[in-house]
């Protein structure tokens, strides 16, 4: 209700367009069971706000991003809690344009709930329909971004229980693709358990000892993915980015021939770029920094190492199921196996250590910062340190990259008690 209160105030229903006799939502969810009741409650907050909605059903984030704009409604609800276990749950809002809404939305509405207002009555309280069907609509959409087929290719998809358990493996099908799901019988209190992206040893094995050419793992909304190839290894979301990049700068369709990515990016992805002749703009870690840069530059492509790849020519936010599609797309055109094909850049050894209990606002003391000085001076240009406070923990995160693991451990480790010290 607060949502519909602030929308409408802002003028984000019906802004000048005269499409609807009353603002239309568009509602999905992934299948926690807490999600069915919650579903039910963000539906009779909206309608009784003489809002009309369009229940879609079980989606992923990026369908119903896609499916707000598509269906020309004025806002979009993904009940979710992406990559977290089923207890946990949350509410996104998303704009027409199928963009999540900006902080000072979201705090008005905060700030808003509860409040005191005069209900709709009548004929002016909001119309409630099912829309499950749009999901088709999403997948047509995905396989229109694609330039070629995927016939010949075997592939395991690991859908983490979640929210792409029907629409990934039609999607991929439909493309040509063989297909092999796990993680794809969602009860409601197995999503991301022991299955999905955060958790890759199913996948793994079942590529594997398959023979597959490629396994594919969402996450429980499926905005992201991580690949692992025929030998087990893990593709992480830099390789694909790397990957991705490259195939678009040879085909004259990677933007100003630049990718955006975070802080967090491993050093091998900079590195590949940089010797592929491909700029790397960096921003602070979360995808909303990634789009904002991407939208300010005028970028098509971008993401984080977690698999939360952003393509804007084709969605507003980052997709999973896109993104296997192009990527799987690279490795049917090249005819070559996904190991080989990602080994355009080597992952440097990366160690991160989570410092907690401590005060976050000294990460940048003097005894710190000369501590990471020496590091860097010792390091060279084959590593790099990365010491950044949590947003909202008392916590120092420290991250260190070097030419090998044992080298990457002892100075994460050193740097590490530094803070325990210096920053109590």
């Amino acid at each position: 209700m607060a949502a519909a209160h602030v929308l409408g105030d802002a003028g984000a229903f019906n802004a000048g367009t005269g499409r609807h006799d009353r603002p239309v939502a568009v509602v999905g969810r992934d299948p926690r069971a807490s999600g069915e009741f919650l579903e039910a409650a963000v539906v009779a907050g909206l309608a009784s706000s003489g809002v009309d909605v369009l229940r879609l059903g079980v989606l992923p984030t990026p369908a119903v991003a896609y499916l707000t704009t598509a269906l020309g409604a004025d806002t979009g609800v993904m009940i979710t809690a992406s990559h977290n276990p089923a207890p946990d749950n949350g509410i996104k809002f998303l704009t027409r344009t199928g963009h999540k809404l900006p902080d000072a939305v979201e705090n008005e509405i905060e700030r808003r709930l509860g409040e005191k207002w005069d209900r709709p009555v009548g004929a002016a309280v909001g119309r409630v329909r099912e829309a499950y069907g749009e999901a088709d609509r999403y997948v047509s959409h995905l396989l229109s971004t694609m330039t070629g087929r995927l016939d010949g290719l075997r592939v395991v998809i690991d859908c983490a229980n979640g929210a792409a358990h029907v629409v990934a493996p039609e999607a991929l099908r439909r493309a040509g693709a063989t297909v092999e799901t796990i993680g794809a019988s969602p009860d409601g209190l197995n999503i991301n358990s022991g299955v999905g992206s955060t958790h890759l040893e199913r996948l793994q094995e079942a590529v594997v000892s398959g023979g597959a050419d490629v396994g594919i793992a969402y996450d429980g909304d499926a905005d992201r993915c991580l690949a692992v190839a025929h030998t087990g290894e893990v593709i992480d979301g830099d390789q694909i980015m790397a990957v991705l990049a490259l195939a678009l700068r040879a085909e004259g369709r990677l933007a100003a021939d630049t990718v955006v990515a975070t802080v967090m990016s491993n050093l091998g992805f900079k590195i590949a770029m940089r010797n592929a002749g491909i700029e790397v703009i960096e921003t602070a870690v979360g995808d909303r920094y990634v789009l904002e840069a991407m939208k300010a530059g005028g970028y098509n492509l971008g993401g984080e190492q977690s698999g939360h790849v952003l393509m804007l020519d084709h969605a507003t936010t980052g997709d999973g199921v896109l993104t296997s599609l192009q990527l799987l797309q690279v490795v049917a055109r090249e005819g070559r196996p996904l190991a080989e094909i990602a080994s355009v850049m080597t992952r440097m050894p990366q160690v991160l250590i989570n410092v907690k209990d401590v005060d976050r606002a000294k990460a940048s003391v003097p005894e710190l910062s000369a501590a990471v000085a020496v590091a860097e001076s010792e390091l060279g240009e084959t590593g790099r340190v990365l010491i950044r406070p949590s947003g909202t923990e008392p916590m120092i995160r420290v991250m260190v990259e070097a030419a090998s693991a044992e080298q990457a451990e002892l100075m994460a480790g050193r740097l590490a008690e530094v803070v325990r010290t210096a920053c109590a």
